[in-house]
Formats: structure tokens, sequence, C-alpha cells
């Protein structure tokens, strides 16, 4: 998962700084700080852990509830920064917030959170009474593909007429219908980023 051993903690004093993310809409959580022994913590359970100069050693939740299952932890260039990427049980934040930094935070990756939700919906299995609209999309791959088919069409549409309003909202529309219709193939928005990011760094490596 990660090297301890590359990890700098003299320059901090002992600690490095964990940035913390949602592993599924990417969106920043918290910033805390970690030693040695709690990344090895971490490492060891599978939760964040981390370090506060004024209460020492923390295991994230263990009082609240609000644990962090750990699902990477990646090091900085430096060493003295680790991104740990998490599914929280609950709020990161003592306030009781989502996020440490705010709904701001978590609107800066919409799509993942729209992602996120589609995946949630996926996972549970629906009733006649609980069927929501993501479920009837996923369990309908004619009427799923039509939609993606009708979105697209409006957003063109409404290009054409110079129409700014119309067009930003039948945009969202159509994200969130072409997220669905990669959800029915079995793929996320994550790997949709993979590619764009693949193709990005291959772009700048040609110049």
């Amino acid at each position: 998962m990660i090297d301890l051993e590359k990890l700098d903690f003299e320059k901090g004093g002992g600690l490095v700084t964990v940035v913390t993310q949602d592993a599924q809409s990417g969106a920043v959580l918290m910033v805390a700080y970690a030693d040695r022994a709690a990344l090895e913590q971490t490492i060891e359970t599978g939760e964040m852990h981390y370090h506060s100069r004024s209460r020492g050693h923390w295991h994230k939740g263990e009082t609240s509830g609000n644990t962090q299952r750990v699902i990477s932890l990646t090091a900085d260039c430096d060493g003295d920064a680790v991104i740990a990427r998490v599914v929280p049980a609950g709020p990161a934040c003592h306030t009781g917030a989502v996020s440490c930094f705010g709904p701001l935070a978590l609107a800066a990756d919409a799509l993942g959170e729209l992602d996120a939700t589609i995946s949630q919906r996926a996972a549970t299995a629906p009733s006649s009474s609980t069927l929501s609209y993501t479920q009837l999309l996923l369990g309908d791959r004619n009427l799923r593909l039509k939609k993606l088919g009708e979105e697209a069409a409006e957003l063109v549409t409404a290009c054409a007429d110079g129409d700014a309003t119309r067009t930003v909202e039948e945009a969202a529309d159509l994200l969130y219908h072409v997220m669905v219709a990669l959800r029915g193939v079995g793929l996320t928005f994550g790997d949709v980023q993979r590619i764009l990011a693949q193709r990005a760094a291959g772009s700048k490596g040609s110049h």
C-alpha cells in the first residue's frame, strides 16, 4: 500500500501531513497528521489512524462510529505528505459535516458524488414501492439507451438555439444518463477519468 521507509517523518517533527479523500467522490474530507505508529496501525487494521499534537494517537471513529476504511495510501514526491483514499462510514468533521472544508468541497466533485449515488442505487435491491428512477433505468436496457439518445438530442437543440440556461441544464441531464449507461455495462465515471488522464499524459508527452 505504501512504503513507510520512504516517508520523511523528521521534516515534520515525527509527523507527516495526511490529506483524506473520499475514494468514490474524490472530495477532500479532512487534513490531519500521522506518525509512523499511526500509519502502521492504519495498514494493520485497514482503518484510518492519526496523531494529534494535542491528544496523541487516535483511531478515527473509535467513539463516534464514523470510521474511514482505507482504499489506498499514496505519498507525495517529497515523502512528507500522504493522500489517504477512504470509504467513510459517516461525517469526517467533528461538527457533523461530511467534509471539514464545507459543502463547496463536495460540490467541487459533484460528478463523483453523483457516480457514488448511482453506485449505491445499483447495489440496492429495488422493490415496487422504493424503485428509483436510476434503478428503473438500470433494470431496462432499452429505456436506458432511449433516454441517453433523447438527452443528447435535447442538448444539441439547446446549443443550436444558443440558449445558455437550457444548454447547461441539458448537459447535466446528459451527464447523468451517460453515467447510468456506464454503470449498465459495469463501468463507473472513474473509468472515464482514467482514460482522460492517460490521454492528457500522452498529449503532454508528445510536445
